[in-house]
């Protein structure tokens, strides 16, 4: 049997709350919401009942822990936080759970199994198909389910198909990845897209350069306030737009053919040349943008778009079939602006018809989110109520009442050794 997360009745008191009358309810500012009455008397709910199970098997550097710095830091993160003790949502009796976490990490094995010489997965999908087996055989809470109240968690681009050898597993866990595209096995209703994060290694306890450390500290929640004040202040952006980066996948091409060095107001590099960083930062042409342009890589996620956020630059994403984090609880469009692939070389239209009005409002509403995309550092480290770590595990909680009674699928691996 599984375990429900909450009574039917519950569920329906949450579904039909009607919209805050007043401006905030504990500081979440409702014109960022969708229904911020729903979504706090959900969040509520989901501190009461909500209850985890991290499965003890498995051994590091392959699971119970990942990197926690770089491109790829929100797993690092996540795992570290749900393998703190007494974070308030873990349990040690697995009776008392409603969802049981793989704690392995498609980031480490990358690093570790996989052929730098050679794109294949296969080193990855056959020890993920194995490590279920072994949890299926040793506990009984897979197959009492077939894994539909299971869920692992990676930020790498492989991490959705990661899991392509065991049938159960692909069909029927939930994935709470970054790469979430509708196109590349994610599914809407049953899994939950991660925000992508930079974290300096100053920030992860791994050193840092001197940038690092200014960066670290501006994501450090012990200066948040002072740091909203400064981006989202009315300063001068004089930019219209910045972007610079890799030329990775297929879209970045061509939002350089139409606009690098085509206008002054337009900020499009490649990566950002030395002779400009030198006396204008990556961060610092963010702080002086209105828009910045957040397309998709080889994958649909980018770190821009929390970036930007964090800077006070509405985020432009530009990713056919990305899936937004936290699109249940935020309504992006009040603080985003979504530019079809197709629609690059209208880009400059596009954002020179924002009204004034309308752009200081997205702006302003900026500092309202950020709070749902910053780690807390400060120890103790689960203090932050809605902080990031919070509003992954609500989104991994809604995800479960949307599937208390799923259409389970009991095949058994494709394979498991091949």
């Amino acid at each position: 049997m599984i375990k429900p997360a909450m009574s039917q009745s519950d569920r329906g008191a949450i579904h039909d709350t009607p919209s805050a009358t007043d401006d905030n309810i504990e500081e979440l500012f409702k014109e960022v919401y969708h229904n911020l009455s729903r979504f706090k008397k959900s969040y509520e709910m989901m501190e009461k009942t909500f209850r985890i199970y991290v499965y003890k098997y498995g051994y590091k550097p392959l699971v119970h822990g990942a990197k926690r710095s770089g491109v790829y830091a929100t797993e690092g993160l996540f795992l570290q936080r749900m393998e703190i003790p007494n974070n308030g949502f873990t349990v040690t009796d697995p009776s008392k759970a409603n969802m049981f976490f793989m704690p392995y990490s498609v980031r480490q094995m990358v690093d570790y199994l996989q052929d730098p010489h050679s794109r294949s997965m296969q080193p990855l999908k056959t020890y993920i198909a194995n490590y279920v087996e072994k949890i299926a055989a040793e506990y009984p809470f897979w197959n009492r389910s077939h894994g539909a109240d299971h869920f692992f968690a990676s930020c790498h681009d492989w991490a959705p198909e990661s899991s392509l050898n065991h049938e159960e597993l692909h069909r029927n866990a939930m994935k709470v990845v970054c790469n979430a595209d509708v196109t590349r096995h994610f599914q809407i209703g049953k899994d939950v897209s991660l925000p992508q994060t930079i974290v300096p290694e100053s920030i992860s306890g791994h050193g840092g350069n001197e940038g690092s450390k200014k960066l670290a500290k501006v994501m450090s929640t012990s200066t948040l306030e002072l740091h909203e004040e400064r981006v989202h202040s009315r300063e001068q952006r004089p930019f219209l737009c910045f972007y610079a980066g890799q030329m990775h996948g297929r879209v970045r091409p061509v939002l350089l053919k139409h606009w690098k060095d085509t206008d002054p107001l337009m900020k499009i590099y490649e990566v950002l040349p030395a002779s400009i960083a030198t006396n204008l930062s990556y961060a610092q042409h963010m702080r002086l943008s209105k828009f910045c342009i957040c397309p998709k890589g080889f994958e649909v996620n980018s770190p821009r778009i929390v970036e930007s956020i964090l800077n006070g630059c509405i985020p432009v994403i530009i990713a056919d079939n990305f899936v937004l984090p936290f699109a249940d609880v935020l309504n992006w469009n009040k603080f985003s602006i979504t530019v079809a692939e197709k629609s690059i070389p209208d880009l400059k239209d596009i954002l020179m018809g924002v009204p004034d009005k309308t752009y200081h409002a997205m702006q302003r509403r900026l500092k309202y989110v950020r709070r749902h995309f910053v780690w807390s550092q400060s120890p103790p480290l689960l203090v932050k109520k809605y902080d990031v770590f919070h509003m992954i595990l609500h989104s991994i909680w809604t995800q479960r009442q949307i599937n208390i009674v799923p259409t389970l699928n009991t095949a058994r691996p494709v394979s498991q050794t091949s």
